[in-house]
């Protein structure tokens, strides 16, 4: 517990400082954000705002990370590494994205399959690393079986597992990326789901099956007190920012952060065997994606648009809601989804279930 306080602190403290040297940083450099010329045009007098702020809180995570483990005589684990490396590994590919943008001064950055490629091979060396490194007692930080709440059904074999992997970290990704669309969205949104995976990890090490009397209920995951320091750590640093991301936003997070996010949120999933559940727990994003192919297949199909612009917030956005309206209720609603979620991880506890 005091590993988890010690690195949501340093993160936080790191993030808040770090974030206006940045944008200092990023002004001086004159590296802006570029605006779509295609969307709401409101959004044309955010151009020239600092961006690739992923940068600060993706680096105040690790640093907080690694400082409460040395403060706490604590070591990194397995687990914890991995799914930092997802999220460094994705942020790096963001960062290319958004250097592309801001040094050609262009709205669009890598092409879609470079970037689509620079996702695959960093989702095939964490699947095939989380495959590795068994505990005492046998156990890998992910396995080749589905999960909900736990593990189930038969393995689906190694192959089909890092298919399956790289289909959850490019969809998460992608889905981080487009509720990325208003000052402060994903960044409040994701901080949901991080606190709930710092609940779900310390109650899957207080029902851990190797700790406790084995029991129909009991959690076999490698290291859940660790992969709850890590959501902290990511957490602490994500409010940091969101200081300075809230509208109207300082900063913008940029590719760097909604891919390093994504990576993080689903790393979490895979570890801590949630990841059905965390359709649930990630239910914003997902709406959000939805209505971006509910509007690419409607207008493919029938030539209408369903909304007046897709992803689901600019449609509001267009329809006269006011930018901060927008962005407190979709936090309203990620938080429901995750209450929601909470609430299925939590109902097999309840007495009389």
């Amino acid at each position: 517990m005091r590993t988890i306080l010690v690195a949501s602190a340093l993160s936080l403290i790191i993030a808040l400082l770090g974030t206006p040297l940045w944008i200092r940083l990023v002004r001086r450099l004159g590296y802006g954000q570029m605006i779509r010329e295609e969307g709401p045009q409101a959004h044309l007098g955010k151009r020239g705002t600092p961006t690739m702020g992923g940068t600060v809180f993706i680096v105040a995570a690790l640093v907080g990370y690694f400082i409460a483990h040395l403060a706490t005589t604590t070591r990194p684990t397995v687990s914890g590494v991995l799914v930092l490396l997802l999220m460094t590994g994705l942020g790096v590919v963001g960062f290319v994205d958004d250097y592309i943008k801001v040094f050609k001064q262009r709205s669009l950055g890598l092409r879609s399959g470079a970037k689509m490629i620079g996702i695959i091979i960093v989702g095939v060396v964490f699947a095939l690393l989380s495959l590795r490194f068994p505990n005492g007692y046998d156990i890998t930080p992910a396995t080749t079986h589905l999960s909900f709440l736990r593990d189930f059904g038969p393995s689906i074999g190694p192959y089909l597992f890092i298919g399956w992997a790289l289909l959850m970290i490019a969809g998460t990704s992608n889905a981080v990326n487009l509720t990325d669309g208003l000052d402060g969205l994903a960044a409040g949104a994701v901080g949901s789901v991080l606190g709930a995976y710092v609940l779900i990890g310390n109650w899957q090490l207080r029902n851990s099956c190797t700790e406790v009397a084995l029991a129909p209920n009991c959690y076999t995951v490698r290291d859940p007190l660790d992969l709850a320091v890590v959501a902290s750590a990511v957490l602490g640093a994500l409010v940091g920012f969101l200081w300075w991301n809230a509208p109207p936003a300082k900063i913008f997070m940029g590719d760097t952060g909604s891919l390093g996010l994504g990576g993080v949120i689903v790393g979490l999933a895979v570890m801590t065997r949630t990841q059905m559940l965390f359709i649930v727990l990630g239910g914003l994003p997902v709406i959000i994606t939805l209505s971006v192919i509910i509007q690419v297949g409607s207008f493919k199909l029938t030539g209408k648009r369903v909304f007046k612009m897709a992803p689901l917030q600019h449609h509001f956005e267009l329809s006269g809601w006011a930018e901060t309206t927008i962005v407190v209720r979709f936090w309203l609603i990620s938080m429901l989804c995750v209450a929601a979620g909470l609430a299925l991880f939590y109902i097999e506890w309840m007495p009389g279930h």
